[in-house]
């Protein structure tokens, strides 16, 4: 059966047109285009043949024609055969229209559609790990070993940083199946809170949180990369923002262009950097059965512990676990999400714990803590000290590793400009899907556009502990969201209900993080990015919540020319 459009129902007087005759994948249609004052309906009969019964299913469409122009009766295009592609693919109705309509289509599809490759257990283990095991665990060793001055205390905060993590998830997984909705945080601030801090999260992840942490795993990719081709110095800084913005481009690409095809590129680059894991791994283990221990002797003397060294270490390690709630980004199309991410996080996360315990272990064994401070590629350094000939393997693998976690942080990402806008919180044409390709290309699309401009800083680790800052906040207001709704929303099911002690400790956790850096050593750039953070209720209001007049005139078109240009429509039940 044809796809049926669901029809905004407007009161015009309606001016019959001539009918055109097409073919829906083999089966006969017949369109009947009916002129009003500013929307344009298109009727659809069309004929399905089963046997020798034929079906006539009747369905319409709404086209939005941006100027009031009659077509030719004299054009000649009274009766024309076509074909299109998909019937859920309205836009190429365009064909059987007169050329004066320049018309759009504003038919819908549904959420369920979004991703018709759903997402199971192995993708979800493989996105949680893939995304997770990026950049962090090659660029932050130094930044914690920095903070914390010596070898013991540095694996302490490793340790520390995935009992946070595990904690974290298993608070996200009690939202998620509570919760069932694509876009991370986004729904449950909804849920708890009410729009005005969804919207500032939207504002702030969209704008700062998810293309900065994009810019940070491109540039890392884009520095392994160029390393190789400049040894014994540090590759040109325009070498290294090239990279990325070739990285980000082919990234936002392959998620704009399928679902499918990223889920497989993230199983791929997953199995690739759990390669180099392994040769680091086995490496470390091998040189400690041979008695390399001898920086591990008095590992805590020397250690430098402040209340902000701790916080600006912690900051650099869960950076390294940032990614444990990617799922809770795609929970809509997660296969069995009741089963499948409590299942993919218990599984992931300690797998990536017991991961970075050991490679942080593996480094010290072959570099003493100076040395790894000033190492420029930590595991460039150890494969040149350990596997010699061979020692090309690393960088190759650390850049799938980053190209990996770049992909996995794009396709979740996506996911929330979606949500944000189907919710009327952004522009409307980012929550649109591509009928053809049936993802959220539009919302894709604006993500690798801001991430190729937070590229433009190179300074990496002023990145992360922006990033940090700002995602911490609303970490914490997500899990206390969790016992809020506790008591405000007792009927909601629980399939998985945490102690409540477990969100507590974190949200202690989240308000020390956002708090220990600022008085230990004030930064402005704390400051700044709080303004930005609250800088959106500047546009909340007018835009989002009075909806001015003037502002939609601006959107309209803009919205019109993205559609006709991306062929994407907009999702079933988004707001007019």
């Amino acid at each position: 059966m044809a796809q049926k459009a669901n029809v905004r129902e407007r009161t015009s007087q309606a001016w019959d047109l001539p009918c055109y005759q097409a073919v829906f994948k083999g089966s006969a249609a017949e369109l009947a285009p009916v002129k009003t004052d500013v929307f344009s309906k298109v009727s659809v009969r069309q004929y399905h043949s089963s046997g020798n019964i034929t079906v006539v299913d009747n369905w319409e469409a709404d086209i939005l024609s941006p100027r009031n122009l009659h077509p030719d009766p004299s054009d000649g295009n009274q009766e024309r055969k076509e074909s299109l592609q998909d019937p859920c693919n309205l836009v190429n109705l365009l064909n059987f229209l007169p050329p004066l309509y320049f018309p759009l289509l504003t038919t819908r599809c549904n959420m369920s559609q979004l991703g018709r490759f759903m997402v199971g257990l192995l993708s979800g283990v493989s996105l949680i790990v893939g995304t997770i095991i990026g950049s962090g665990i090659f660029i932050s060793p130094k930044s914690v070993l920095f903070n914390t001055g010596a070898i013991g205390p540095c694996l302490v905060i490793w340790a520390i940083c995935g009992v946070i993590a595990t904690l974290g998830a298993l608070c996200f997984a009690e939202l998620g199946t509570m919760i069932t909705k694509s876009g991370g945080e986004y729904p449950y601030l909804m849920e708890a809170y009410g729009p005005i801090p969804a919207f500032l999260f939207s504002w702030a992840s969209l704008l700062v949180m998810k293309p900065s942490s994009f810019a940070i795993i491109c540039l890392s990719f884009a520095e392994y990369v160029s390393a190789a081709f400049y040894p014994g110095c540090d590759p040109p800084v325009v070498v290294v923002k090239c990279l990325a913005a070739c990285a980000i481009l082919t990234i936002s690409t392959i998620n704009a262009m399928s679902v499918k095809l990223a889920s497989y590129v993230q199983i791929f680059f997953t199995a690739a950097k759990m390669i180099i894991v392994i040769i680091i791994i086995v490496s470390g283990i091998v040189l400690l059965a041979q008695g390399n221990t001898k920086n591990f002797e008095n590992s805590f003397e020397g250690s430098t512990i402040t209340a902000g060294g701790i916080g600006l270490a912690l900051y650099n390690g869960l950076w390294a676990y940032d990614g444990w709630n990617q799922l809770n980004y795609i929970t809509e199309e997660l296969k069995n999400p009741y089963r499948n991410l409590p299942l993919s996080i218990i599984i992931g996360i300690p797998l990536v714990i017991f991961c970075y315990l050991l490679m942080n272990i593996s480094y010290f064994t072959v570099m003493t803590a100076t040395e790894l401070l000033q190492s420029p590629a930590v595991a460039v350094t150890f494969g040149d000290r350990v596997l010699h000939p061979a020692a090309w393997i690393v960088p190759l693998f650390v850049a799938f590793s980053t190209i990996g976690a770049a992909n996995g942080t794009c396709f979740t990402s996506g996911r929330l400009a979606y949500v944000a806008s189907r919710e009327g919180h952004m522009l409307k044409f980012l929550s649109y899907i591509s009928v053809k390709r049936l993802t959220p290309s539009p919302a894709i699309v604006f993500y690798g556009i801001v991430g190729m401009i937070y590229i433009i800083p190179a300074d990496i680790d002023t990145l992360i502990n922006y990033f940090s800052f700002a995602v911490w906040i609303f970490y914490g207001l997500t899990i206390a969201s969790l016992i809020v709704m506790r008591y405000t929303r007792k009927e909601l099911e629980r399939p998985i209900k945490v102690p409540i002690v477990i969100p507590g400790i974190m949200v202690l956790i989240s308000i020390y993080l956002v708090l220990a850096p600022i008085i230990d050593k004030p930064e402005w750039a704390y400051l700044y990015c709080v303004i930005f953070i609250f800088s959106g209720l500047i546009v909340y209001f007018p835009f989002v919540h009075y909806k001015v007049k003037w502002a939609q005139k601006i959107t309209k078109p803009i919205t019109m020319y993205v559609q006709m240009l991306m062929e994407v429509v907009p999702p079933e039940g988004s707001p007019e």
